[in-house]
């Protein structure tokens, strides 16, 4: 397990994490704490798309897509398995 936490765009296809904190503000920070996104939830890589953007999560009990730029502002902590 890392020992900081990192850009959720880098976790890898079936990787578990939770979510450390937001980076973003303003009306991106909105819509990424609207859409569920929130400093203790656990999330699931499910899969990503062949050019690597958008990837897809699985949050709770519901998938959700974002973009590489969306996905950079949250820092995760990668969970063992």
């Amino acid at each position: 397990m890392a020992d900081h936490p990192i850009p959720l765009r880098q976790l890898s296809v079936r990787q578990k994490a939770r979510i450390v904190s937001l980076k973003a503000s303003g009306e991106l920070g909105r819509r990424i704490r609207d859409m569920g996104l929130l400093p203790g939830v656990q999330i699931t890589v499910l899969h990503r798309a062949p050019l690597k953007d958008p990837v897809a999560l699985r949050v709770n009990d519901f998938t959700l897509s974002l973009r590489n730029n969306e996905a950079d502002e949250i820092l995760v902590q990668p969970l063992e398995d």
